[in-house]
């Protein structure tokens, strides 16, 4: 495993309206102004791909993607988000076996030598804070955080929000539902702040008690002005949510098989008989995937559900967004 450096933990910059050169590490770095200029790019990389309409926003720029664990659509969106706007990319993923790193080198020269050839890096790693190293380490790119362990996946929580803002033109006075491995997704952990940053927004959180968001930080999200509700059984699900967030238990943030299979079977599984109980009819159930074991696919039928319609296209066009923000070629 590749051990990455623990340091003292530096202040991230805020974006500040500005996102040009800067590093995307934690969704704290974000205001609702960073947000609103975010969307409105979003708007026009949706034009832009809908139509499939030559792009060269980007043209002259590599980035390079650093993927220390599996991933489907974060990977293939950011590298599909790249070439769209007509650059190109260097793609690693599983370095530990595929790189210098399976002889020995270090995380800060791996990212200091892809320094040298690309002008930005999308990373994911296990370890949390690696992104925040990553940013320390490098002088001359920006580094993106497409995840770092059970901590925080910021640009999952741009493209949730922004399908919770297509859908309801509103991010404030909302009931939501947060449901599954409340303790190591890091998908709820930055949802919870994004939506933290609006007002009067009610989040129910529906964990088994060995999935239940710690002690420590229930107190942080509700310092943050959200008002967080917890839940274990299905009875308690309320009947007036506007959205559903489902997730699956993080097989391997689990220390043997036996721990995982027992979390498994706590759960409680989106289905259509789920949603006919308690769900509004026009609520959306949404899941960042890969589901396992977590939702039915007899619901991908129901037009509520919109992880595999519209949520998972909107990953393609945020990051398409930050891409062209972050390069200070949106405008």
């Amino acid at each position: 495993m590749v051990q990455v450096p623990v340091r003292v933990q530096s202040a991230i910059e805020m974006i500040q309206q500005n996102f040009t050169g800067k590093d995307i590490v934690s969704f704290d770095q974000f205001t609702t102004e960073d947000l609103a200029i975010l969307f409105d790019v979003t708007q026009r990389m949706k034009y832009i791909a809908e139509r499939k309409m030559p792009s060269r926003l980007l043209d002259g720029l590599l980035v390079s993607l650093l993927f220390f664990e599996p991933s489907s659509r974060t990977f293939s969106s950011f590298a599909a988000a790249v070439k769209r706007l007509g650059g190109q990319t260097i793609e690693m993923q599983n370095p530990e076996q595929a790189s210098s790193l399976s002889k020995g080198e270090s995380f800060a020269d791996t990212i200091r030598t892809l320094e040298a050839y690309s002008d930005a890096l999308v990373m994911r790693h296990r370890i949390p804070g690696a992104a925040r190293e990553a940013a320390l380490v490098a002088e001359s790119m920006p580094i993106i955080n497409a995840g770092d362990g059970n901590n925080e996946h910021p640009t999952q929580t741009l493209l949730d929000m922004y399908t919770l803002y297509d859908r309801f033109g509103r991010l404030d006075n909302l009931v939501g539902m947060l449901a599954g491995d409340a303790l190591n997704s890091r998908t709820i952990h930055s949802l919870i702040k994004g939506l933290s940053l609006y007002k009067n927004n009610t989040i129910y959180v529906l964990s088994p008690e060995c999935l239940r968001l710690t002690r420590d930080d229930v107190v942080n999200f509700s310092d943050r002005g959200i008002r967080l509700i917890e839940i274990q059984r299905a009875e308690d699900i309320p009947t007036h949510c506007d959205f559903w967030y489902w997730t699956r238990v993080q097989r391997e943030r689990f220390g043997s098989p036996a721990e995982y299979q027992k979390a498994q079977q706590e759960i409680v599984v989106a289905t259509p008989q789920l949603l006919n109980t308690y769900a509004k009819k026009d609520m959306i159930l949404m899941d960042p995937l890969p589901r396992v074991d977590s939702v039915d696919p007899a619901v991908d039928a129901d037009e509520r559900a919109v992880y595999l319609r519209s949520q998972i296209r909107n990953g393609l066009y945020t990051r398409m967004a930050l891409l062209a923000l972050v390069f200070g070629r949106a405008a």
